[in-house]
């Protein structure tokens, strides 16, 4: 791969910034807290000491400041893993290469992705309102399949006996596993672990069923039954196996942190998830700033 990128493939706006992200090198910092919901930005950003710069571009919000002497932002993905590709890789992008001479830097700039999300619980025993960091994300979305080197995310042990116990349909996308960066993941302390499934879409593709009939009515029941070496799959959500996958092949370092706010085992769902999720990011905060 040339080392110089084309206009049409490193897009940037007028004022230099990547084309989705709307942000330069000077407006991130070391550790970027990512939420899906544009508007938990600044519930996020209410926790900083300061609040030195902020952007909006589509659904994509980012605040930037600091905390405790350190520099943090905050940026909102939208839904879904193709929306992690797009504001991973421009992250990625923003530190890594030059923007003016659309060029690869020579050094590296690893950043700290942590989520703060929201999921479904997959076990019984795993209650709403619980928070829950995630050792691994086992991806049924696709994503990495676009990218060289990441064989071994699809192709090892633990996938080739998830494959098996669930009868995996051939006509959906190879799973793969990506671990949690090792550093941020040994400090995770106060939280339930586990491995978290990330599907494609929130209906079919996590076994709902609404007006249209799904290929894998018992997905959900597969998963939960499904263990690996005293590894179970303990929730589902939407983007922490891109968030693992892409970081491991960029060379970040990545936790995905939810607050349960559904059982789909008891079909409980929180009676005030935003309470729940605000009492997660204080506890995320004081375990990693």
């Amino acid at each position: 791969m040339s080392n110089n990128y084309k206009n049409s493939e490193l897009i940037l706006n007028p004022d230099g910034s990547l084309y989705h992200i709307n942000l330069r090198p000077e407006n991130i910092g070391d550790t970027v807290f990512l939420v899906g919901d544009p508007d938990r930005v600044p519930v996020v950003s209410a926790f900083f000491d300061r609040v030195e710069f902020t952007t909006q571009k589509r659904e994509i919000v980012t605040h930037t400041g600091t905390k405790n002497g350190k520099r943090v932002s905050v940026i909102s993905t939208g839904m879904g893993t193709d929306n992690i590709d797009i504001v991973l890789g421009e992250l990625d992008a923003a530190v890594n290469i030059d923007l003016v001479k659309k060029e690869r830097k020579a050094g590296h700039t690893a950043l700290r992705f942590i989520r703060l999300g929201t999921s479904g619980s997959l076990q019984g025993d795993i209650p709403v309102d619980s928070v829950l960091a995630s050792s691994h994300g086992l991806g049924l979305d696709g994503l990495l399949h676009f990218y060289k080197n990441s064989e071994a995310f699809t192709h090892n042990p633990f996938i080739d006996h998830f494959i098996r116990h669930t009868a995996w349909n051939p006509d959906f996308a190879r799973p793969y596993l990506a671990e949690a960066g090792p550093e941020l993941f040994q400090m995770a302390s106060g939280f339930i672990t586990g491995i978290t499934a990330t599907a494609c879409g929130f209906y079919g593709p996590q076994g709902r069923t609404l007006k249209l009939e799904v290929r894998e009515p018992m997905l959900n029941e597969k998963l939960t039954d499904f263990s690996y070496e005293g590894l179970k799959v303990t929730n589902f959500e939407m983007e922490t196996s891109a968030i693992y996958g892409l970081s491991r092949l960029m060379g970040h370092q990545a936790l995905s942190v939810n607050t349960i706010i559904a059982n789909r085992i008891t079909g409980d769902f929180s009676r005030d998830y935003k309470k729940a999720v605000k009492q997660m990011i204080g506890q995320v905060f004081e375990c990693f700033l």
